[in-house]
């Protein structure tokens, strides 16, 4: 099992295996596969979810890409193709790690087209794709391998049976499947496609907004309590969202880039803090901030250093005192730097406080 931005992976990868999502079957009995899930016994072909269940309502058109293999990049055509809501009872003979158990499974069917000049083998791009809920929460994309080439029965729903070919000529095009498990009674709002050559290509399910309102989150000048600590003592403070605001790598001229980095956007986060309790803070809530985005990652601050004027920060984006203490019962505005993947865009900002009773919460940005 891995956890790669967020997005919990559970990969058995074999040779011949049948690429997408395959239950794992075993002649007698289940077999353990090692973290993703086991099943009991492979359910009959008349179990399987219909081919004919209605397709969730996205964009489907094609975008130029990149896929990384094996340190090399390869340029390809990549487009979600069909997307179908399973129901728990799909994989009800798997047992899947706690994080995915009594989720929902999705079904989304990706093509891909080679228009490079090599033949690409053993392509997995559908890897890269996973499903977006609306406050930037990603679903966990699963793979489950069939482990007994002598089955003949498999679990595999019929939405979800395609495998991508061993390998791919120029020109050629294949499509694959891939299974993401979503909390119940939760809609999906974005289909998204990351590498980390290319950056981040999004596709609209419905209308983008994932049909559920502001999905628990609060809006911009709200407040919320929260729990920091200094020297292993809680300290009760609240905290609001005063804006967010888009940059430019320009912003950063001063400070040494990766060639990396100089593609991404830059988001200039500015939170203040309310020290509601009896003791002194030191101030390092930045720690607590992320920015969820449309392509399910969650964006940790960078720590850029500018001594060439007062605060810290950059010029852009500065906190109003540098190193000191947050007295009880005052204030302190506090920005931070979250440098997006090109092509991403941040659908909510949050904060998770330390501490007894500590959460997380967040904020929609427009």
């Amino acid at each position: 099992m891995e956890n790669n931005g967020g997005h919990m992976r559970i990969r058995m990868r074999m040779a011949g295996a049948i690429a997408g999502a395959l239950l794992v079957t075993g002649c007698g009995g289940g077999s353990d596969t090692g973290g993703g899930g086991t099943a009991d016994a492979a359910k009959k072909p008349d179990e399987k979810p219909s081919a004919s269940a209605p397709s969730v309502p996205m964009e489907t058109g094609a975008k130029k890409a990149a896929w990384t293999d094996r340190d090399r990049t390869r340029q390809l055509k990549v487009a979600p193709k069909r997307l179908v809501q399973g129901k728990q009872s799909d994989l009800e003979r798997v047992r899947l790690d706690g994080d995915v158990d009594g989720m929902v499974p999705f079904y989304l069917t990706v093509s891909f087209t080679n228009t490079g000049k090599e033949t690409l083998n053993r392509p997995d791009p559908e890897n890269n794709f996973t499903i977006t809920l609306a406050d930037g929460t990603p679903g966990r994309p699963i793979t489950l391998m069939n482990m007994n080439p002598l089955a003949t029965e498999s679990g595999v729903p019929k939405e979800c049976d395609k495998g991508a070919p061993a390998t791919l000529p120029p020109g050629s095009t294949a499509e694959a499947c891939q299974i993401v498990m979503l909390p119940k009674d939760r809609t999906p709002a974005i289909v998204s496609y990351t590498d980390e050559a290319n950056g981040a290509l999004m596709w609209k399910i419905g209308d983008g907004e994932g049909y559920a309102g502001t999905n628990g989150l609060m809006s911009v000048g709200q407040s919320a309590d929260a729990m920091w600590q200094d020297d292993n003592r809680d300290v009760p403070m609240t905290v609001t969202l005063t804006g967010m605001r888009k940059g430019d790598t320009g912003d950063l001229s001063r400070f040494q880039l990766s060639a990396a980095q100089k593609k991404m956007t830059p988001y200039y986060v500015t939170l203040r803090y309310r020290n509601t309790g009896t003791r002194v803070l030191l101030p390092t809530m930045q720690d607590g901030v992320g920015v969820s985005t449309a392509g399910g990652q969650q964006i940790q601050p960078m720590t850029f250093m500018d001594f060439s004027t007062p605060g810290n920060g950059v010029g852009t984006c500065r906190s109003a005192v540098a190193h000191t203490r947050l007295k009880p019962k005052s204030s302190l505005t506090m920005c931070s730097v979250h440098m997006l993947p090109e092509g991403d865009q941040p659908v909510a900002v949050t904060f998770k406080g330390e501490g007894r009773g500590a959460h997380q919460f967040g904020w929609r940005v427009p």
